[in-house]
């Protein structure tokens, strides 16, 4: 009895893990994209984060002056003066 007892929560401990686990994937898969707009770019910038990234990491990237190496918003050059936005959505043309 003790024994069954004992697989039953190790049963139970991972059968959670694997849960919180499937979580975290399915979430980070679904990740948000972050809008941004400037006035000296055309449109809008929509950027999805990486595994590691968040929007106002992406913003930080976009705004520092010495930023290079990633290719958000089409590899733009343009350094400061971001904001971020709320992502407009694109209407289906008729």
């Amino acid at each position: 009895m003790k024994h069954i007892i004992s697989a039953l929560t190790l049963t139970l401990l991972l059968g959670g893990c694997l849960t919180l686990a499937m979580a975290a994937l399915s979430a980070e898969s679904e990740k948000k994209p972050c809008c941004f707009t400037n006035t000296r770019y055309s449109g809008q910038c929509k950027v999805t984060p990486g595994a590691d990234e968040s929007c106002a990491d992406v913003l930080t990237y976009l705004n520092s002056q010495t930023s290079v190496g990633k290719t958000y918003c089409g590899n733009t050059t343009i350094r400061g003066g971001w904001v971020s936005v709320t992502c407009e959505e694109k209407q289906a043309t008729q």
